[in-house]
């Protein structure tokens, strides 16, 4: 069988009791077993020594903010609209802040996943619905690596497309070996990659000398935005491609992998280091993606080549526009840090949606085959129909469907942090609640807008 519950190699997790009664089952299952409170940390009251014994977890879910599928949406924002669409950058960070802070708040003060709690709270029917639409997000998550990582191959190595996709499946062996290491070797490899990416973009920017001004309009809110529809679908795709519904159920369960005492005091204390983890983590992340659009908009779209949108297409003329011959290689190491960093990611989201929707283990190799297999096996039909020009499209619709998946990961968040018998003390303040709903009905809102724009296109034409 492939689905293993207890086969004498996973142990049996010892189960964790929540700070309020409004649970359906008292106790719950640990999430992550094998490295749930893992990871020690140190009785000192030193700020610095405990900060650094929490620091992890945020860059682990920073890497699905600044993944290939950001680079698609930001590359095309940039190169199309100009600085514009770096107030839709803003926004997005800001939200994923608040929300992963929900989420280190639910996985630490409750013990249980963001999937775990829905299991919990709901039906059969709406469990098993919203395990489906999660799945759904993780595919196209996954999807966005592929095509990037397979485009760095291709740009740095001259390997075809469908190869590189194919040959994205073979990272099954890096997740497992820092899987077997420990996390904090995964977490350290991470950050590695992330530091990586971020030097990279920095000398880029240095190369490319934007216009602060410009820079600092962009950052202002535009009411086009929402006047024009092309502008719309690729604002909603960068939410998508910042906030990752998925990365809310992986927070809200590496956040556990500290080794904290389990007293409100603990707890409390536990909340407020991760949140600045995470805070700082997706801080750099923000840097990233403002990096790309702000690079797109400085050598592409003020030159006139506003129409670059293929990834493609940015590597080859970075170079002769910026006039320094390594412009190109610098941006295509970048991007296949960016996909290995977001590929080592997925495997634990997947792992942790499925036990926690279904209570059901599948093995680590397994699971990352089959949803790997899942997001190579579109790849290579639409690179093999329509040809390599159609690579960029498909990560923009990637991140796109990412986002429509969004709302139903956020209303259970929530809704679980605002219930004071499912979290009691920890139960969110008001001004917390009605910030969480508003960025709720933000989400809702723009995804009804946009399939009710695409649909009135359907029909008119």
């Amino acid at each position: 069988m492939f689905l293993v519950e207890n086969d004498g190699m996973i142990p049996s997790p010892p189960l964790s009791s929540p700070p309020g009664g409004g649970w359906r089952h008292p106790r719950a299952k640990r999430s992550l077993p094998e490295v749930n409170g893992t990871i020690p940390v140190p009785k000192t009251r030193a700020f610095w020594a405990r900060m650094l014994a929490f620091a992890g977890p945020g860059f682990v879910i920073s890497v699905g903010y600044m993944d290939p599928g950001n680079w698609a949406t930001d590359l095309q924002g940039g190169a199309s609209y100009g600085y514009t669409l770096l107030s839709v950058v803003l926004l997005s960070s800001v939200m994923a802040m608040f929300l992963q802070h929900l989420a280190v708040k639910l996985g630490i003060a409750t013990g249980r996943d963001l999937a775990q709690a829905c299991r919990d709270h709901y039906s059969k029917p709406v469990s098993v619905g919203l395990w489906l639409l999660c799945e759904v997000a993780i595919a196209a998550c996954d999807l966005a690596e592929v095509v990037g990582m397979a485009i760095g191959l291709q740009l740095l190595f001259g390997l075809p497309l469908v190869w590189g996709c194919l040959v994205t499946c073979l990272d099954v062996m890096v997740v497992l070996l820092l899987q077997n290491k420990g996390f904090r070797y995964l977490e350290a490899v991470i950050i590695a990659l992330i530091a990586t990416i971020g030097a990279c973009f920095a000398l880029e920017l240095w190369l490319a000398k934007p216009s602060l001004v410009g820079v600092l309009a962009g950052f202002a809110p535009s009411p086009e935005i929402l006047k024009n529809r092309d502008m719309l679908y690729l604002s909603i795709g960068i939410i998508g491609a910042t906030v990752m519904p998925h990365n809310l159920y992986l927070h809200s369960s590496i956040a556990q992998t500290r080794k904290i005492e389990p007293t409100p005091e603990g707890k409390r204390d536990a909340i407020r280091f991760g949140t600045i983890d995470s805070n700082v983590a997706l801080l750099g992340a923000t840097f990233v993606n403002a990096a790309i659009l702000i690079l797109a908009a400085t050598v592409f779209h003020t030159t006139g080549h506003r129409d670059v949108a293929e990834i493609q297409d940015a590597y080859k003329l970075l170079s002769p526009l910026l006039g320094v011959g390594f412009a190109g290689i610098v941006f295509a190491v970048a991007l296949i840090a960016s996909g290995q960093n977001s590929t080592l990611t997925g495997t634990l989201a997947g792992q942790i949606v499925m036990e926690g929707f279904l209570d059901l283990r599948m093995r680590p190799w397994l699971r990352r085959l089959v949803t790997r297999s899942i997001a190579v096996v579109p790849a290579v039909i639409v690179i093999g129909l329509y040809g390599e020009g159609k690579t960029t499209d498909l990560l923009v619709g990637s991140q796109v469907l990412l986002s429509l998946q969004l709302g139903f990961a956020v209303v259970p968040l929530v809704a679980f942090t605002s219930d004071r018998a499912k979290m009691g003390e920890f139960v969110n303040p008001p001004w917390v609640r009605w910030t969480g709903w508003l960025l709720a009905a933000v989400i809702v809102f723009l995804n009804a807008k946009l399939v009710l724009d695409a649909l009135s296109g359907f029909f008119r034409g």
